[in-house]
């Protein structure tokens, strides 16, 4: 089995491209014209550039980065950042050459307890030495366990022979879903809502105020109220910038690929219907790139609406992810108005800020905004009059793991976990009784059986040291051992670290090495989870220590 490579650095460049003792050859800079086109262009299409000539080259030569910083006109440096960082990118030397096909396979919890280590162990002989296997973090297929992509294709329930038989076809990917087309969703009414806004014949107060009555909060983790973030970003001086968020790295969570790749249009006419509520010049939508189907139907779809709309359309621009947790909205998207600079800056996708690229933008998950006409139509009385134990709303659980039916579970707010699996999931496996439980994925802690009972929504979890995030929720059973859940997601943290700050970059591994022991060095532990939470520049670091503590806290017996 191959491992991903190492970080290879340039030993520098200028603004010209120019590596260092080595001009751009001509032969390069016509290969990657060919790719990306005629100039000039954009900054905020360097990962797109980065992914024709990585997908075309199954790698990036040095040779065509250095010719791309010329055709771009950008530093050496911002081009091999951008290329270096992410994990989906191969920088190749010289006459270097990639892999024909690379095959990722899910290692995270869910993944890891359907088989993924089996799994992998099989691949690489099976396939040959022209594919590269390697182990990835969450791919968000959670409920197909194990999952695997192969090349651009996803495969859910791998096996080894089905892995095969894709690695060796061009047949796609088993499992396709009934999918409402642009024509289809105007049949049934679509983007009604939104030509209204624009007409004038609805005041786009009463679309706040329905959001703020249904108490609609982001669902990407965050739980800021929508209705509120919409005011506070139209008050802004203009221009107004939109980024939409469906990276879904956080492992166990696969809610908004599961919309998306069904009803995509109905995500895109709230999206519209916010932009004009709150004056948008340009949308920038970050997909994931371990998304490969809903990227080929989003781009199709979304040629579909600009082809016929039914409005007058704001800018709308799609931008690929390459395999990096820590970016979200803002990671790929180097902002070219007025010429600011492109080096990405990094941080949590589910944290939501206002004023990024140095204009007022609204962000948001790719959820919050599919819900957006259906709450308007129906009122927001409708949408809060669903909850149980005290709470107001739904909630699109992503359940995977030891339960007999995984998948997308639309309940009601403040639905129990015992409530989840029994009336939502069939029930626990069979043979499996309920152990523990991640209740918010890698970050949001964990949980025993005795605390089944505690209602899942915004703000219940807290006082149990546990947060419900993206409302990612991993069922343990009886056969598993919370620690090991808990170095599972350490181990995703620590591969995840963007290494921009020591105490996550150096703590994450530190702390995954000594959770290996079979008794914890409990006050080493401490201490790094102290300085992780304290010093961290973002929330991967400062959320890191999370599942250390809920060991600790209701599971010592399996670690002392």
């Amino acid at each position: 089995m191959q491992q991903e490579a190492p970080i290879r650095l340039f030993r520098g460049g200028d603004r010209t491209g120019r590596l260092k003792g080595r001009p751009v050859d001509e032969t390069s800079l016509a290969e990657v014209r060919q790719l990306i086109g005629p100039g000039p262009h954009a900054r905020d299409l360097l990962i797109e550039h980065l992914h024709r000539l990585n997908d075309h080259w199954h790698g990036l030569h040095d040779r065509h980065l250095a010719a791309l910083a010329r055709e771009m006109n950008l530093p050496m440096a911002t081009v091999y950042e951008v290329a270096s960082f992410y994990h989906h990118f191969d920088i190749l030397r010289g006459d270097e050459r990639g892999p024909a096909l690379t095959v990722r396979v899910c290692e995270s919890l869910s993944c890891e307890m359907a088989g993924a280590r089996e799994l992998m162990a099989r691949l690489p002989a099976l396939l040959g030495e022209d594919v590269r296997v390697v182990a990835a973090p969450c791919i968000g297929r959670c409920e197909q366990a194990p999952a695997a992509l192969v090349g651009q294709r996803s495969c859910g329930h791998a096996t080894p022979e089905k892995i095969a038989a894709m690695a060796g076809a061009d047949a796609p990917a088993a499992g396709e879903v009934q999918v409402v087309d642009y024509d289809a969703y105007r049949r049934f009414g679509g983007y009604q809502l939104a030509a209204s806004l624009v007409s004038g014949e609805r005041d786009p107060e009463s679309v706040i105020a329905a959001l703020e009555s249904a108490g609609l909060r982001g669902l990407g983790g965050a739980g800021f109220p929508a209705g509120r973030k919409w005011r506070i970003v139209r008050d802004q001086p203009a221009p107004r910038l939109m980024a939409v968020n469906i990276d879904e790295g956080e492992p166990g969570t696969f809610k908004d690929r599961h919309y998306l790749e069904r009803d995509p249009h109905r995500f895109l006419e709230g999206m519209l219907v916010a932009a004009h509520v709150v004056g948008v010049q340009a949308i920038y939508i970050y997909l994931r790139d371990e998304y490969p189907e809903c990227r080929r139907l989003l781009q199709a779809e979304l040629a579909r609406l600009q082809a016929d709309p039914p409005f007058a359309l704001p800018a709308i621009h799609l931008r690929r992810g390459a395999g990096a947790y820590i970016c979200g909205e803002e990671s790929a998207m180097i902002e070219s108005i007025e010429g600011k600079r492109g080096e990405p800056r990094l941080r949590p996708p589910y944290i939501a800020q206002v004023g990024l690229f140095g204009r007022p933008t609204l962000e948001h998950n790719f959820e919050t905004l599919y819900w957006v006409r259906q709450l308007v139509e129906q009122g927001g009385d409708w949408f809060a009059s669903h909850g149980r134990h005290g709470r107001q709303g739904l909630r699109s659980f992503s359940v995977s793991g030891r339960v007999r039916e995984p998948g997308v579970k639309l309940a009601p707010a403040g639905i129990t976990l015992r409530e989840l699996i029994d009336e939502h999931c069939g029930g626990m496996a069979e043979g499996h009784e309920l152990y523990a439980y991640l209740p918010g994925g890698a970050s949001g802690g964990i949980l025993p059986a005795r605390l089944a009972d505690v209602p899942l929504d915004f703000d219940t979890l807290q006082p149990h040291g546990c947060f419900i995030g993206s409302a990612a929720v991993i069922v343990l059973s009886q056969h598993d051992r919370a620690r090991d859940a808990a170095l599972s997601m350490m181990r995703f943290f620590e591969h995840e670290s963007c290494g921009q700050c020591t105490p996550c970059r150096v703590g994450t591994a530190k702390a995954a090495v000594l959770m290996e022991a079979p008794r914890w060095d409990q006050p080493t532990l401490d201490d790094l989870g102290q300085v992780m939470a304290d010093a961290s520049i973002c929330g991967l670091g400062q959320a890191a220590p999370n599942p250390i503590r809920c060991i600790q806290t209701y599971f010592p017996h399996e670690v002392t």
